[in-house]
């Protein structure tokens, strides 16, 4: 294919060259011939615009067994890559299993092809660069389909402190407020300049004029992040020594701000729905074995990652109800069995409360 693409290319260029250089001896000529009042010939034949132009370039490039059709359709290739793991899967050094890791992908995290050779794909996703197996990842049009179901448009707030309205009418009722800054999920781009998002699980409507859109895929991390992280779930662990009650106390109000981030507006069933799953991925091998961890693992929950989590934490204004849908999700309830993703429902098989689905 690129041997195609110069011949053709040098076609073309030998084309234009042998027009210039004709053009001009018949300007030379038509100043004491009548050339100028020709119609046809060999400046029509070279005229980039004529048929008989593309009759010329089609017959060589059919004589160099060109596809100009191909030339033309050839889209660029993708560049995005996706895990196909259960689990997670290593992202190393250099091209080879014996190569020192530098970090991981986990389950539906998405990155960049920066190279590929001998089986093995060099990625970047988030802070981690490296190599990894294809036997491993997904491409092409199975990657897109995979991006498009996991991952999720966000946008980012661009003013002061943004309102979010109940309808897309600046007369309509005030859900609340989001500073600069912070990320809230896009549900959709509706029109005349407004966009419909998820605020603490109900619907809301923000200027389009005051926020950034992004489309996002879970990154994964490097060796260093999750020393970090297992640093800091080993902390966390480590604060029960000065008292159960008061450090259980405490889980359960940060394991409550994330339920009120998530799913504050949403009925009790639906609080209690996400705090389960917070607590089912503590019972899960795939996940942190702390409510800490799981909260504030990467690429997991956008109000954890953002900050809102512990902003809300730290002003105390947390709802009754969200209390309690974490102390009966820290008791061992579960509504929604032993799922431990949700999303906004968007079709995807799973189990439905409220504006949720549960898988």
């Amino acid at each position: 294919m690129a041997k195609s693409r110069k011949r053709f290319t040098a076609l073309l260029g030998l084309v234009l060259s042998l027009a210039t250089v004709l053009q001009t001896d018949l300007s030379v000529l038509a100043m004491g011939s009548g050339l100028s009042d020709m119609r046809g010939g060999v400046a029509a034949v070279l005229d980039p615009g004529s048929s008989n132009s593309a009759e010329v370039v089609g017959a060589t490039a059919q004589e160099l067994n060109i596809d100009l059709n191909a030339q033309q359709e050839e889209e660029p290739e993708s560049t995005l890559v996706m895990a196909n793991v259960k689990n997670a899967l290593n992202v190393r050094s250099d091209a080879s299993e014996d190569a020192a890791k530098v970090g991981k992908l986990y389950k539906d995290c998405g990155g960049t092809i920066i190279e590929r050779r001998d089986g093995w794909t060099k990625l970047q996703s988030g802070n981690v660069v490296g190599w990894a197996s294809d036997e491993y990842l997904l491409f092409g049009d199975e990657a897109l389909a995979l991006a498009n179901d996991v991952g999720k448009t966000v946008a980012t707030i661009d003013a002061s402190a943004l309102r979010v309205r109940e309808n897309p009418d600046l007369d309509a009722a005030v859900l609340g407020t989001v500073p600069k800054g912070e990320i809230i999920e896009v549900l959709d781009k509706g029109e005349d300049g407004w966009v419909r998002v998820d605020y603490e699980g109900s619907d809301g409507w923000v200027s389009a004029e005051y926020v950034v859109l992004d489309f996002q895929i879970d990154a994964g991390e490097t060796i260093e992040e999750i020393k970090a992280r297992e640093a800091a779930e080993k902390e966390a662990k480590r604060h029960v020594n000065y008292g159960e009650y008061t450090t259980d106390a405490d889980t359960t109000l940060l394991l409550a701000a994330l339920i009120q981030c998530e799913a504050g507006n949403e009925i009790y069933e639906g609080q209690l729905a996400v705090g389960a799953v917070v607590m089912n991925r503590v019972r899960s091998s795939a996940y942190p074995n702390s409510i800490h961890g799981v909260i504030y693992a990467s690429g997991q929950f956008t109000p954890a990652l953002n900050g809102k989590v512990n902003s809300l934490y730290e002003s105390g204004r947390i709802k009754d109800s969200c209390i309690q849908a974490a102390e009966e999700a820290v008791s061992g309830v579960s509504n929604v069995g032993d799922m431990t993703h949700f999303r906004r429902n968007n079709g995807r098989e799973g189990i439905v409360i409220g504006n949720h689905v549960f898988y």
